[in-house]
């Protein structure tokens, strides 16, 4: 089993839960590779527990294997002897042995079950009622499709109101990341690194480290027969219907057209499609919607992007491009299409983590941070106080102490059209590297680079 890595929060969360002693019945579920499994199996071996993994079998199949599983966790050779038959057999069981000893039931992919049997979400909501919820029972259901999962246990479910926890595990933030990353490496490749692969566990997992960049894109993604290459295509042909149409519009929205107007010029589809298509990526937390930070939600103001590093960059320089790919010209793609744009892609990442890394300094805890645009004018990070306003811009290059000076300079020009109301203005850049770093600080103005990471 590879080595746990982060996922702190998660786990102690999860601990505490159990450490309560009263029933639990948590709803865990995210995206394929995000590291679900792995925590399920960190707290069953910090925990006396069983791990029963749900597959696209029939029901006397599932049913079948985790009687086996579960005749040899409690060494019980009736059982294994016996099957179960029914679901009803099952429940029972895990009722009966929980009543003499507590542990941990962890049921992985649960919407497959469901899949081969409809009945099974109304049949644990009786044995809940009626058993398991009367004993300190720990129970898991969890799911990698975020559409089957929220179906399963969504409102008109009968699980809706037993669930007592809903945990959706999100992919890595750049700082938990780079737990999986060498530490000799410096921040600059982190990032790059980041920028590429995101916050998926498995993605982070797949690259040699020992390489170079190059080398890794080369060698573990721009392979047909590479797991990188092909596992987008995979989850959204997991999640989606007509998964033509949603291509079409991720990848709009991964070459920056933003607004919904843009999106519909650049796929031809028509708007309401669009609109549609776009809820539902959102649904799934593939995209999401970003306002300026002045702006309330009912504001029309509103642009999209993808959420996750991975598919964007997937969506940005291989899909679209594959035929370099089909007829092994890998080498040519990346001179022609990913190294040209990987440093302007970078930089859109960097704004983020810049955003993440601001937001956490002790001096900002009272701030609130997000993006500014309007008619035009855009400024990269904005925080905002009961009595102060900081505006920020982000730059993925190294600023001489003029470059510096100026951009300070148009930042200022900018905050004209802000409105700050009454509220103190301070002005700050964050970028790779910035030339008198201390002497801008020296003037009260932001300054940080990556040293300072």
């Amino acid at each position: 089993m590879k080595e746990f890595k982060n996922r702190r929060a998660e786990i102690e969360n999860l601990e505490k839960l159990y450490k309560s002693k009263s029933p639990k019945l948590i709803v865990l579920y995210g995206r394929r590779r995000v590291g679900k499994t792995s925590l399920i199996l960190e707290l069953i071996k910090r925990h006396n527990g069983i791990y029963l993994l749900g597959r696209q079998e029939t029901r006397l199949e599932n049913l079948n294997r985790f009687s086996s599983e579960l005749a040899e966790f409690f060494n019980d050779e009736v059982l294994k002897a016996s099957p179960f038959q029914n679901w009803d057999a099952f429940f029972l069981y895990i009722a009966k042995k929980l009543k003499e000893k507590r542990f941990i039931v962890a049921i992985d992919e649960f919407p497959y079950l469901v899949g081969a049997d409809k009945s099974i979400p109304s049949i644990m909501q009786g044995y809940w009622d009626s058993h398991l919820s009367r004993f300190e029972a720990f129970v898991i259901i969890c799911g990698s499709s975020i559409a089957m999962m929220e179906e399963s246990i969504g409102y008109k479910s009968p699980l809706y109101g037993r669930r007592t926890e809903q945990m959706l595990l999100e992919p890595l933030s750049f700082e938990q990341a780079c737990e999986f990353l060498p530490q000799t490496m410096g921040v600059k490749e982190k990032i790059e690194y980041y920028a590429m692969l995101g916050g998926t566990p498995a993605y982070l997992l797949e690259f040699d480290y020992a390489k170079g960049m190059e080398s890794n894109l080369m060698d573990n993604l721009l392979q047909k027969s590479k797991f990188l290459y092909q596992d987008v295509a995979f989850v959204l042909r997991e999640e989606l219907s007509e998964p033509r149409n949603y291509f079409a519009i991720l990848r709009a929205v991964s070459k920056g057209k933003n607004t919904l107007n843009e999106i519909v010029n650049e796929t031809g589809l028509d708007r309401g499609v669009v609109s549609k298509y776009i809820s539902i990526l959102m649904d799934i937390h593939l995209a999401e919607r970003m306002l300026p930070i002045t702006e309330k939600k009912s504001s029309r103001k509103g642009i999209y992007r993808l959420r996750d590093n991975f598919f964007r960059f997937w969506f940005r320089f291989v899909h679209g491009n594959e035929e370099y790919i089909e007829q092994n010209k890998q080498e040519l793609l990346l001179k022609e299409k990913i190294l040209p744009g990987l440093n302007s892609y970078t930089g859109e990442v960097f704004e983020n983590i810049a955003l993440g890394f601001i937001s956490q300094k002790p001096e900002y805890r009272n701030f609130v941070f997000g993006k500014w645009w309007d008619k035009g004018e855009e400024i990269d990070i904005v925080g905002k106080s009961p009595e102060k306003i900081a505006l920020i811009e982000v730059k993925w290059k190294e600023l001489t102490e003029k470059e510096a000076e100026e951009i300070l300079n148009i930042l200022k020009e900018k905050s004209k059209k802000f409105p700050s109301g009454k509220k103190i203005l301070s002005f700050g850049i964050i970028a790779k590297k910035i030339q008198n770093k201390h002497g801008f600080r020296n003037k009260k103005l932001i300054a940080y680079d990556l040293k300072d990471f």
